[in-house]
């Protein structure tokens, strides 16, 4: 049986190594293009309880060297002066609002993005695209005219980021760049990226989205109520036409974790979310993530056969080698990617977390809000 688990997981990491969309490479990025034109851009920052960061973040964006820029933050009852913060900077391309009163339905984020859309609509009502992003998100100057300039060269309703996240101590050196490769893994940049392919995925903290696609796809109102909101409005908008996510190298998460704790609330927060709230689904992705991350390291270091021993081995080798981009994208040592299989048995704790605080009635609690039925 033990050199039958081993060969199984040698099997599933060459598939993903040979077939499962090249997502390890970590090679699809945003070139330094100029558009032709400079269609006007809006930008909506859905912000709560962001004042350490908001400042820097909004200040990214309006340092953009891409004209015709307007800038909309909506505070969604911050109660830590972050409004105020925004209104300091003192920019008049910059329009700060007060979220209204969230409808049942909708989840806060969603609310707080929708209303800034609708004020988008009265004081940019000529904006070709809308970019979503963060408000703890930094973004480089070249950010926006570059992912227009992708967006329109490739007629595409959504061009996304996934930003760099924050990467430091020693707990963010081992699950940030895990984090980063889960989600290359679940959903394959190039898979994304290919029309063809139904796969649709895109990253929240930037997402410049054509403003014909979202009205066509139904507006903000059609995600309203996911827990997982960008990729939730990729599935909709690449009914509209082509979608790009690519990985971010300039633009930066200004939040930083610190301890484990902050990443484990971050998974728990919606990854039973991801497994639709399904039981049999979270058995199988326990199972699973046992299977392909804890049995190559386990029968490896135990050896009880050298079959079982050698097959565990070639499968953790294949693990590692996938593992090594996304490393060397935050800048760590290749020999760091030995380490994998203790981030995925942190993520696969925190994804039986999710589960059970949906069983208390506690699902995608943020920044003291519960999302009902979540």
């Amino acid at each position: 049986m033990l050199i039958a688990l081993a060969g199984l997981s040698l099997a599933v990491w060459l598939y993903l190594l040979l077939l499962h969309g090249r997502y390890w490479r970590a090679d699809q990025r945003l070139d330094d293009l100029t558009p032709a034109a400079t269609p006007s851009v809006v930008v909506v920052v859905p912000a709560r309880n962001e004042a350490d960061v908001v400042a820097t973040a909004l200040t990214s964006l309006l340092q953009q060297d891409y004209a015709g820029i307007q800038v909309i933050l909506v505070d969604d009852g911050s109660d830590d002066g972050t409004g105020d913060m925004a209104r300091a900077l003192d920019d008049p391309r910059l329009t700060v609002l007060a979220a209204p009163p969230r409808p049942p339905g909708w989840v806060g984020k969603m609310w707080a993005v929708e209303t800034g859309v609708a004020a988008a609509a009265e004081l940019a009502p000529d904006a070709s695209y809308v970019l979503l992003t963060d408000a703890d998100i930094a973004h480089d100057p070249g950010t926006v005219r570059c992912l227009v300039a992708k967006a329109e060269r490739d007629d595409l309703a959504l061009a996304s980021l996934m930003v760099r996240l924050h990467c430091r101590g020693p707990w963010e050196r081992l699950l940030i760049p895990a984090f980063v490769y889960f989600f290359q893994q679940l959903y394959p940049f190039p898979w994304v990226n290919d029309p063809r392919r139904r796969t649709a995925g895109a990253a929240g903290g930037c997402m410049l989205v054509r403003r014909t696609a979202l009205e066509t796809a139904g507006g903000i109102a059609a995600v309203k109520g996911a827990l997982i909101d960008d990729c939730a409005l990729a599935r909709v908008l690449k009914r509209q036409g082509p979608v790009w996510l690519g990985l971010g190298t300039a633009e930066r998460s200004l939040r930083a974790y610190g301890g484990p704790g902050p990443i484990w609330r971050m998974i728990a927060r919606s990854a039973y979310a991801q497994l639709r709230f399904s039981p049999v689904l979270l058995a199988l992705c326990v199972v699973g993530m046992a299977l392909v991350y804890l049995v190559p390291p386990g029968l490896a270091l135990t050896w009880p056969s050298r079959e079982a021993g050698a097959l565990a081995a070639a499968a953790w080798a294949v693990m590692a080698i996938t593992y090594v981009p996304t490393l060397r994208l935050y800048g760590q040592r290749p020999v760091s990617a030995l380490l994998l299989p203790l981030a995925g048995l942190f993520y696969t704790l925190a994804t039986l977390d999710s589960a059970r605080r949906h069983w208390l009635g506690r699902g995608g609690e943020w920044k003291g809000r519960v999302r009902a039925g979540a």
